[in-house]
């Protein structure tokens, strides 16, 4: 393989995986929000700066391709062996902004694998979203903040967003919805990591009564350098204070491990699956080394411009090169 040849793809990268997901075991990704679109632009973000900021939905891929990129990505998965657990909409910005969401997940039914949904909640507010999320088997919604100072902080909204109205959308799609609701609360050291906050925070939940609530810190290149993660001390505090009021919480402060695999083209994995999922250096060595390859691979992808290679917390991690989108060490 001459890898000083080495392209970026010609087509979009919808599909991706199977990953190892802390909380969904095998997932297929779905990539189909265009870098960085998105209505919010949280400081922790894997993928980086918000470049497109907006709350009106639209459609970003035509939903034949979105369907056709994922059953192509299921039947390699399968042929190489691979496990699926999820087919999962996890793109690089908010999923709910696609206008086809609903649509594409009754098309992906068929496929006999379970549907999981990532969302940061901002537009439940809004029939149409609920209702496009209804047929997922699997949502979870960000709370990070119950205060608008510490919202407009560590979410950083589009300027049309209400914290009290998004709030009461997330709860009128838990009334309603019947799959597994999944939370998450990002933990930002000196942001919304002090115990008043997470009291209210626990406080939200309890009405919101997820089947999980889960708890993360940063653990991959946020997009602002300083935002790190609280001491362990206070990530036990914010354990224990959900837990008083909720029955299923868990943290997600840990490595999900190096699972990862290749079906096909090892340069399309690696620019696929570090366009959402920024991998750790141990991640890629082993991924090439059962695929047969070399580091060589990587290094044409980064003389190329199209991956970056960066540190955070020690370790080194690689991520896809995205136009307007700064990844930070």
């Amino acid at each position: 393989m001459d890898t000083t040849e080495i392209a970026a793809p010609s087509r979009p990268l919808i599909a991706f995986g199977p990953v190892p997901s802390r909380r969904l075991g095998r997932s297929i990704g779905i990539n189909h929000i265009p870098p960085k679109t998105c209505s919010y632009a949280c400081v922790y973000c894997q993928v980086g700066y918000t470049s497109r900021m907006r709350t009106a939905r639209r459609a970003f891929y035509a939903e034949d391709d979105i369907v056709a990129d994922v059953e192509r990505k299921l039947t390699d998965a399968q042929a190489a062996g691979e496990t699926v657990d999820y087919l999962t909409f996890v793109p690089d910005g908010e999923p709910t902004l696609d206008v086809g969401l609903g649509r594409v997940i009754e098309r992906l039914k068929p496929l006999g694998v379970k549907i999981a949904v990532i969302s940061n909640g901002s537009l439940l507010w809004r029939a149409d979203v609920r209702e496009a999320l209804a047929g997922a088997d699997w949502v979870s919604v960000k709370v990070d903040a119950m205060r608008p100072d510490v919202w407009r902080r560590i979410n950083r909204p589009h300027r049309s967003l209400w914290l009290s109205i998004v709030l009461e959308g997330l709860l009128t799609f838990a009334e309603a919805y019947r799959g597994e609701l999944a939370t998450e609360t990002m933990l930002v050291r000196g942001v919304n990591d002090d115990a008043a906050h997470l009291t209210d925070v626990a406080s939200f939940l309890a009405q919101l009564q997820p089947a999980k609530a889960y708890l993360a810190v940063p653990t991959r290149p946020p997009a602002e350098p300083w935002a790190e993660p609280p001491p362990e001390a206070v990530i036990n505090q914010a354990f224990q204070l959900l837990r008083a009021r909720l029955e299923h919480v868990e943290l997600l402060i840990g490595y999900e491990g190096n699972a990862f695999a290749s079906t096909g083209n090892l340069a399309d994995d690696l620019l696929s699956i570090t366009a959402v999922h920024p991998m750790r250096e141990d991640a890629v060595q082993e991924l090439l080394a059962r695929s047969g390859a070399e580091m060589s691979v990587v290094q044409a992808l980064i003389a190329g411009g199209h991956l970056v290679e960066t540190t955070y917390d020690g370790r080194k991690f690689y991520a896809r090169k995205l136009k307007g989108v700064s990844v930070h060490g």
